[in-house]
């Protein structure tokens, strides 16, 4: 036998067991051939792309890398009652007549994105921010349950959900050192350990369940992506229930929660989808989700524990959040111990007081939530709002329903704005945590973010804990974060309601710090993502005389801010904000878009009042409708390559 024929009978065999779960041969005929196959690359020292003995856990790595998606993975809306899911069962009909919808059970792991190339399996990583993850390739190819190669020869990305089986967790408990708490945790863990080895001891496998790029184009419905995932070897947990009507949905969502105790994969949920993939591109996206899909939440674990204490916790921008400090309570296999109340009149409204009963739930399965007070008893002690800040003892100041310390110098604030600056979505300063920052404030005096940039190598020195690595690991990262995108920068500000995403669309508005500075609030509320409330708040912000010296403090030390350019090959479409609708006789629409970004212009998912110009091709539905009432400039597929100088 050939290492060909040895590689290719190994993979069927792994196949038959791991993914049909139905072998044909029994271990020790699997292992006498691998054992074969493994002696043979050893003496020809040849080892073949999809070979079995690749599957093994390497060396522990230092760090992972970052991989930007080829296209970007979304997460999805969440609906709790069957209201928000007729809600959006009325969405889609506004849109798609007479939708068909798939639903599938919503697995509660890590999500993995996995590309191949001309057959090939190239790289796995993780979901990260959506458009950015971690390459977990040398995690991932402990897993056996995915082919290394597949027939299709084109440029591929298939998402699925990296699992652990209760059974192999209870299997891994039993004689773990620590036992692993769920399910999920231990998925997420195995995958994001940086010793693939430890992945490999916890056998984690993936459930997939969609394509997230295809360069021939997308299959024509989810139940064909499904169809696709299965005829190129992925595991598929089951095929999706294809419904007609909103009816036929909901008894399959019924269906899963019932069934969801039955089976041997952690679950939280159904996902309903729209089947029809080229409607979903009339539908289109909001900027953190698909508008064609949708999470149905099953009802979260509810448990009666004893509120023990109540303590204050003071957040960068000041503001006092009350924390409960619980009995520990077991909920969906996590022990909660505290749970967040948002301010004081919610601890009102709900009645808790210290010494009291209270009924918590995990909601949506993760977070720990108060629902209310169930019985009070003798000792049962009303919670004081408190007069003055538990950190720093400033007065307290209110505004609406919460309570904010005013110092600017207070402890905690200063510690939050520090490891908000130094996170890995802003300026990602690694080795700066709360800890890191406590201990900076202390010793070194920190109180601004931009007197890490003062910090040296003998500062650190005459600190506990820093030795000659930990230092040059932090100085060294301080130092790299002075080139930085000018999003990641306006986030790292930490600007009350400036998220990442409306960072990243005042960055690309503004295209220069100095230009945002300056900002009015009329061209700050033309954002999508921008309302009254964070508007004020930004020019607030930079209009304070403390926050403009900072960034000022930040800019002498040499940080630089810049706008990351795309690669540009025209100003054809400069200044136009481009909305793409129906189907065009010669390009895909992801063709169209690129071209219109490569020639200096902005594609939107929707018709808002900033869209300047719609591309419609033929069954053009409510897109269409919206920009011909708005009187915004329409062309066809014809006109778009006059302008484009194409025949």
């Amino acid at each position: 036998m050939t290492m060909r024929e040895m590689v290719d009978t190994l993979n069927k065999w792994a196949h038959e067991y791991y993914v049909l779960d139905n072998p044909s041969v029994d271990d020790r005929e699997y292992d006498a051939l691998y054992d074969k196959l493994r002696q043979l690359e050893a003496e020809t020292g040849e080892v073949l792309f999809d070979s079995p003995t690749k599957r093994v856990g390497g060396e522990p790595l230092k760090g992972f890398t970052r991989h930007e998606h080829i296209s970007r993975l979304y997460s999805l809306d969440k609906a709790v009652t069957m209201e928000q899911l007729d809600a959006f069962f009325t969405r889609i009909k506004k849109v798609v007549p007479n939708p068909e919808y798939t639903v599938e059970y919503k697995f509660d792991g890590l999500t993995m994105c996995l590309t191949y190339e001309d057959g090939k399996f190239v790289r796995a990583s993780t979901r990260g921010n959506g458009v950015v993850g971690e390459d977990v390739t040398a995690q991932c190819l402990t897993i056996k349950s995915f082919p290394l190669s597949i027939s299709y020869k084109g440029v591929l990305e298939v998402k699925g959900e990296a699992v652990i089986r209760l059974s192999v967790l209870e299997k891994y408990n039993s004689t773990a050192a620590e036992p692993l708490k769920n399910a999920r945790n231990a998925a997420a863990g195995a995958i994001r350990n940086l010793d693939p080895a430890v992945t490999a001891t916890r056998k984690p496998e993936i459930m997939f369940y969609d394509i997230n790029y295809m360069s021939d184009g997308m299959p024509e419905t989810q139940a064909a992506c499904f169809a696709f995932l299965r005829e190129q070897g992925f595991k598929v947990f089951n095929d999706p229930w294809i419904c007609l009507n909103e009816d036929e949905v909901k008894d399959a969502v019924n269906l899963i929660e019932l069934k969801r105790r039955e089976i041997d994969v952690l679950t939280d949920g159904a996902v309903i989808k729209l089947n029809n993939v080229p409607a979903r591109e009339v539908i289109g996206f909001t900027d953190k989700f698909p508008r064609w899909a949708i999470a149905y939440k099953f009802e979260a674990e509810e448990s009666v524990t004893t509120v023990k204490e109540v303590r204050w916790q003071v957040g960068r921008t000041g503001k006092l959040t009350p924390l409960a400090e619980l009995e520990p309570v077991e909920l969906a296999g996590v022990t909660v111990r505290r749970a967040t109340l948002n301010n004081f009149g919610d601890i009102l409204r709900k009645d808790v007081k210290v010494g009291s009963k209270v009924l918590i739930r995990r909601s949506n399965e993760v977070i720990p939530e108060i629902l209310g007070a169930v019985e009070h008893s003798s000792d049962s002690a009303e919670i004081i709002k408190p007069a003055v800040c538990p950190v720093c003892g400033s007065t307290l100041t209110e505004s609406g329903a919460n309570i904010f310390c005013p110092n600017r110098m207070c402890r905690m604030r200063v510690v939050g704005r520090v490891v908000q600056f130094c996170s890995k979505d802003a300026m990602d300063i690694d080795g700066i945590s709360e800890m890191t920052a406590n201990q900076f404030y202390t010793d070194l005096g920190l109180r601004e973010c931009s007197q890490l940039y003062k910090i040296t190598a003998e500062d650190l020195a005459s600190l506990d804990g820093f030795k000659d690595k930990k230092t040059g690991n932090i100085l060294g990262a301080i130092a790299k974060s002075k080139d930085c995108e000018l999003s990641r920068f306006i986030f790292a500000l930490g600007i009350d309601g400036v998220g990442k995403v409306a960072a990243s669309d005042l960055a690309a508005t503004f295209v220069s710090l100095e230009n945002l500075r300056s900002a009015q609030r009329e061209k700050l509320l033309s954002l999508e993502n921008i309302g009254d409330i964070t508007a004020d708040g930004i020019v607030k912000w930079f209009a304070s005389p403390e926050n403009a010296a900072e960034v000022d403090n930040l800019l002498a030390a040499g940080v630089t801010p810049k706008q990351k350019q795309k690669q540009v090959k025209s100003n054809i479409f400069a200044g136009q904000f481009v909305v793409l609708t129906g189907t065009l006789p010669t390009y895909k629409r992801s063709q169209a878009q690129k071209i219109i970004e490569e020639n200096g212009g902005s594609c939107q998912s929707s018709v808002t009042a900033k869209t300047t110009l719609v591309l419609a091709g033929e069954e053009a539905g409510s897109k269409l409708d919206k920009a011909k009432k708005l009187g915004i400039k329409i062309i066809d597929e014809a006109e778009f390559k006059s302008m484009l100088g194409i025949e």
